[in-house]
């Protein structure tokens, strides 16, 4: 209890420590996490949040980083999530935070955390909800995510952000991924960078015969050209942006996608609870064991755990539970 008390306390003192060690108990799923946000209670206030996602090679960290300092510059504080690859056997993020943005590490009005995506199709770390949450009540203005890559599997970040940037680069076949992997579908604004590279425009052009083939929407996706590394086009994007947190709060669009990100996040929770429950009785109990072994498929079993096991008050609700896939991995503090 005094532990708890105590990280409660360093964490509204304003100690980044204590903001760090909050995020680990996130990332661990350990019991406190929950208590210490149950704490905080009124505090939980939600930050401007903005996803990238992107190929590999995109240039993403490289564009995060301007953006951040073209926010420092403006006197906003910026908090980034870099979601990355995590370690089999570690549990960790294989890319370390600061080797992304040296430039920032010593700036007390940034702070900037690698997770590990831990196996979660979603591209983004079950835990990266909770660590938005943490960082808003810490005083952090802006949020950042940015994904792993691209793909079906990372439109995830679309339900966290408030807005969503696309990024690709010219000459690399980012138009028919797009078509293939659905971004068409999440992007708030698409960034073109690399923008000096030759073909630039031919991509801004394809980008744009995408969308005029899609439905006719009020929000229509802005393209902005940028060259990451010279900051060029940067404080284009960050007023994209804006004007899509406008959009958002004049259409009623805004409380529409907060709405679905909190239903969202409770049946993943419910999810998760269940989901280890189940892995439990179907570890403890040889009956069930057996009988899903002399079945060779899995219905009966799932069925008998969802209609007799799952009785109210059976699950363990402390805490979400490791993240997807995850159970036998260690984890890194």
């Amino acid at each position: 209890m005094n532990g708890r008390r105590d990280l409660v306390a360093e964490f509204r003192s304003g100690n980044v420590r204590g903001l760090a060690r909050a995020i680990t108990l996130v990332e661990q799923r350990d019991p406190s996490a929950r208590r210490l946000l149950t704490a905080l209670g009124g505090e939980l206030r939600r930050p401007r949040v903005v996803g990238f996602t992107g190929a590999p090679g995109t240039g993403k960290s490289t564009l995060v980083d301007a953006l951040v300092a073209l926010l420092r510059r403006r006197d906003r504080t910026v908090a980034v999530i870099a979601v990355d690859p995590n370690s089999p056997y570690s549990g960790g993020a294989i890319l370390g935070d600061r080797i992304r943005m040296q430039g920032h590490a010593l700036d007390p009005g940034v702070y900037i955390r690698s997770m590990g995506a831990r196996g979660h199709l979603g591209g983004l770390s079950v835990a990266t909800r909770e660590a938005v949450r943490l960082l808003g009540a810490f005083g952090f203005q802006h949020v950042i995510l940015e994904t792993v890559g691209v793909g079906q599997s990372e439109l995830e970040v679309a339900a966290i952000a408030d807005s969503t940037a696309v990024v690709l680069t010219p000459g690399s076949g980012d138009g028919v991924q797009m078509i293939k992997a659905g971004i068409m579908e999440i992007a708030d604004v698409f960034v073109v960078n690399k923008a000096d590279l030759p073909g630039a425009q031919r991509t801004v052009q394809e980008v744009r015969n995408l969308l005029s083939l899609g439905p006719k929407l009020e929000w229509r996706p802005p393209i902005v050209t940028t060259v990451a590394a010279t900051g060029e086009g940067v404080e284009e994007l960050l007023e994209a942006f804006e004007r899509h947190r406008e959009h958002l709060e004049r259409s009623g669009e805004g409380r529409r996608r907060a709405e679905a990100r909190l239903k969202d996040e409770a049946a993943d929770l419910v999810a998760e609870w269940a989901r280890a429950e189940a892995r439990r009785l179907l570890d403890e109990d040889r009956e069930l064991a057996a009988r899903l072994l002399r079945d060779r498929v899995p219905y009966a079993a799932a069925d008998e755990i969802l209609t007799r096991r799952l009785t109210p008050g059976a699950v363990d609700r402390s805490s979400p539970p490791a993240g997807r896939g995850e159970e036998a991995r260690p984890e890194r503090s």
